[in-house]
């Protein structure tokens, strides 16, 4: 039986290549995720890795400490702990480090880099004066305000030499910086294509702490002593507010992280590579299910001669185990190549991302195989099954293999129930997950259905197949001859555009109310921020507010205070201008007492704490300080805004350090380039520093979205891809099945053209026909998420995107169009008196 199943399986190399093909998509997939994501995890852990060298054990301090009593404050270490740490015994030296944003600008003005990878410290002279993490390759160290020294890549990509006057933006305002040094770091960030700034550190304090103070304290251990014996000397000396960490536990910690955050990638990837892999199942289902039937007098005779049920089921799994292992290889190679793809590609675009080399796990090796294995043995399992049940009789007269009525009406039966219970979880879900497994029992109902939904929607399409005559009559009678098999050929396409409907249609409805949302809320004519989400300096809202064009600004301040005994984030505005610049509907009071010890609520804040205006809040402040507040008025918030607004007046005394969020301007004349341009012009042209109108804010909404909806397409486009491979193998199958009847039509006078547009209709029918199932099952997902999403954004409204369904139908058809080149081809080349003898 296995001589019989590998001579089958070489037997028949053009009809098994799609399927292999199929299944090798799916499986490159799977491998090519695995080694790109092992591969940017091993590059970002080493890169992280190199960030520890030359330290032992590191101080930080211990955040969740000083909560309690100060909610907002963050902690900073001491130069008397740095002083007493380089003496403890073991050590052998202590650094103090500072850190924060720093962007530069290149010589033309514009930002340099990635703005979340660019980044400032201080350099801090050890023994000889010189920072051993920070080696100078010229110039020197920046010794006083004003200096600066760049990386080595940084200062190449922006042309900088020693003595150029560098233009850096810290929060805000432009920092005209002399280059005193340039120097060669082992930093990620900037391995990754990040920028780092450095500065003398009285001057790092400044921009990054306070004078004296330090982010971390780097402890490196005298020869001999060991990590674990430095921890135990210096935890002798911290103050209750600090802790210390070796650099192997830190090197872990940032290892846990990474693995952590590469994991959501890499279940998102494996999903998409799921959807191909099911979609290539009913490929091989198909290709499995024809080949068994143009071998059924073969496996009858085998039946007849001894062969048991279990060894002709056996001999078809063996073919498919074959497929699958040849697939399995292939598809590790291809998905070695996809791996590597990705990464230059996301490098391409801009992504810091650390060089490193191309990981290949054996994890990943035996997951292809076992994948590529697995699903072609359960796809072709039904087939042999069904096939091991032909008697051997009825086999040899060519009475098999067709569909009584009792097995229709279970299995439409059966389709209807797993349907309706797959639509019911879908309306009523209450969480994605549930969302997720009803929207996968309906597509498995619909496939099972679909043997009953062809013919009413193929017949349909009979007006439209008129104008071919008797070709578009013979191909819409094709397309339902059989139809479990033309069930399965459209299903597979059915399932691609279902995904990618139902994104679509959700992509958009979101982008609609989320631009509602933003723009809806906004009086403003402006909305100032960093282009890195950093915090801005107070100075920018203080240069804008004295502007000549400008009617009233207010800044968006945030600080973490105790409010009612529960830990909340106060919002600073200014009181006065507040209500000129936001647009917030009030259910009760307004702006206008916003001052004093009065604050502004959400409504549910409101609900879920039983406050109504005139109610008294007591408060505790970042500073410790103790105080109580007053509800003043009642807004109705949204994921943008929401929380407890107060008068920046009344919360800046209590602020370690003073900083803003973004800054809402309102211009005398409204917005236009003349005035957007004076505003950056009184910011000094600052790259690092973003004024937004409400159509920019609109636009960048868009190109968020947009841009995942173009990666989500990329992805599922495998899956489309291992369709059409679908559609030529099922053409190319049932044009080897159709050899006599394909004869006796040329042989009464069917042209060669005819017999091509006959096959090309019948394919167009096909996949226009799974076009159709897929975009009205998409629109009907997008649909019933929309209670789900609304939960959470109440703007949330159906958005139907009429153009590009229109393009997904036309690439149905394309789809169908291109499918049937080869087969149409081979078809029409058939010689008729062959075709006519052929059994």
């Amino acid at each position: 039986m296995f001589r019989t199943a590998l001579r089958n399986v070489l037997a028949h190399k053009a009809r098994l290549l799609m399927t292999v093909l199929a299944v090798m998509l799916g499986v490159a997939f799977v491998s090519g995720t695995l080694v790109f994501t092992s591969t940017i995890s091993d590059a970002y852990k080493k890169s992280s890795e190199k960030g520890f060298t030359g330290v032992d054990v590191a101080i930080e301090p211990h955040r969740k400490s000083s909560e309690k009593d100060n909610p907002g404050a963050v902690p900073q270490l001491s130069q008397r702990l740095l002083d007493q740490a380089a003496k403890v015994p073991g050590a052998a030296s202590a650094t103090g480090s500072v850190n924060g944003f720093a962007a530069i600008a290149d010589k033309n003005g514009k930002l340099i880099g990635e703005g979340f990878s660019s980044s400032g410290a201080n350099y801090y002279p050890a023994a000889g004066g010189k920072d051993p993490r920070y080696p100078l390759k010229s110039g020197r160290a920046p010794q006083s305000v004003g200096e600066i020294a760049l990386d080595a890549k940084t200062a190449e990509r922006a042309g900088y030499k020693i003595g150029d006057t560098v233009r850096v933006s810290v929060d805000g305002p432009v920092l005209k910086q002399k280059l005193s040094g340039i120097f060669t770091t082992d930093d990620g960030n900037v391995s990754a294509g990040g920028s780092l700034a450095l500065f003398d550190t009285p001057t790092a304090q400044k921009l990054y702490a306070k004078p004296g103070e330090f982010g971390r304290i780097d402890v490196k251990a005298a020869s001999g002593t060991s990590q674990t014996a430095l921890k135990a000397s210096v935890e002798k000396i911290l103050p209750k507010d600090a802790e210390a960490t070796t650099a192997q536990e830190l090197a872990d910690e940032q290892s846990r992280i990474i693995a952590q955050g590469m994991d959501g990638m890499r279940t998102s990837l494996l999903v998409f590579a799921g959807i191909a892999l099911f979609v290539g199942i009913f490929i091989i289902a198909n290709t499995f299910t024809m080949l068994v039937a143009q071998r059924t007098k073969e496996l009858a005779l085998m039946r007849a001669v001894g062969a048991s049920r279990r060894q002709v089921t056996r001999s078809v799994l063996i073919e498919a185990f074959v497929v699958g292992s040849v697939a399995g290889v292939t598809g590790l190679l291809a998905g070695i190549g996809i791996g590597a793809g990705l990464r230059s590609l996301i490098s391409g675009t801009g992504a810091t991302i650390p060089d490193g080399p191309l990981v290949i796990a054996p994890s990943t090796i035996l997951t292809s195989l076992v994948v590529g294995i697995v699903v072609t043995m359960l796809a072709a399992w039904l087939p042999g099954r069904r096939a091991a049940k032909i008697p051997p009789v009825a086999a040899m007269n060519s009475v098999h293999a067709v569909a009584t009525t009792k097995s229709l009406v279970v299995r439409n039966s059966i389709g209807g129930v797993i349907t309706a219970i797959g639509a019911a979880t879908v309306l009523t879900a209450s969480s994605s997950t549930m969302m997720g497994l009803g929207a996968g029992l309906v597509l498995i109902g619909v496939f099972v259905l679909t043997p009953l939904l062809s013919r009413p929607v193929i017949a349909a399409a009979a007006p439209l197949l008129r104008p071919f005559g008797m070709t578009g009559k013979l191909a819409r009678q094709n397309a339902v001859r059989n139809p479990r098999r033309t069930a399965a050929t459209a299903s597979a396409l059915m399932i691609g555009l279902t995904l990618i409907t139902g994104m679509t249609v959700i992509a958009g409805s979101v982008q609609q109310a989320i631009d509602k949302m933003a723009t809806g809320s906004m009086k403003a004519d402006y909305v100032v921020s960093m282009a890195s989400m950093t915090p801005l300096s107070t100075d920018v809202e203080k240069k804008l507010s004295t502007h000549p064009d400008v009617a009233a600004t207010s800044p968006l301040r945030s600080s973490w205070s105790s409010v009612a005994d529960e830990r909340r984030e106060l919002m600073g505005v200014n009181g006065a201008t507040i209500g000129k610049l936001m647009n917030l509907e009030f259910t009760a009071g307004s702006f206008a007492g916003l001052s004093g010890d009065k604050v502004v609520i959400d409504d549910a804040t409101a609900r879920t704490n039983h406050w109504k205006v005139g109610s008294s809040l007591d408060v505790t402040f970042e500073d410790g300080k103790k105080g109580s507040l007053t509800v003043s008025g009642v807004y109705k918030g949204n994921d943008l805004m929401r929380g407890i607004m107060v008068d920046t007046k009344t919360l800046t005394p209590h602020q370690s350090q003073i900083d803003d969020r973004q800054v809402l301007v309102k211009t005398k004349a409204g917005t236009s380039e003349a005035a957007k341009d004076s505003l950056a012009k009184a910011l000094g042209d600052n790259p690092a520093i973003q004024i937004q109108t409400k159509q920019d804010i609109s636009e960048s909404i868009s190109k968020g979205i947009n841009l995942l909806l173009n990666m989500l397409y990329g992805l599922l486009a495998m899956a489309v891809v291992v369709a059409v491979l679908g559609v030529i193998n099922t053409l190319a199958m049932s044009v080897f099945e159709r050899r006599q009847e394909i004869g006796m039509l040329r042989a009464i006078g069917l042209d060669r053209k005819g017999i091509k547009r006959m096959v090309r209709l019948e394919s167009l029918i096909i996949s226009l026909f799974g076009g159709v199932m897929g975009i009205g099952l998409g629109v009907f997902f997008g649909w019933a998420a929309g209670d789900l999403i609304k939960k959470g954004l109440s703007t949330y409204e159906l958005v139907l995107p009429w153009e590009r369904m229109g393009v997904f139908l036309l690439l149905s058809a394309v789809v169908g169009v291109l499918a049937a080149l080869w087969p149409a081809r081979r078809a029409a080349k058939l010689n008729m008196l062959s075709a006519i003898k052929a059994e």
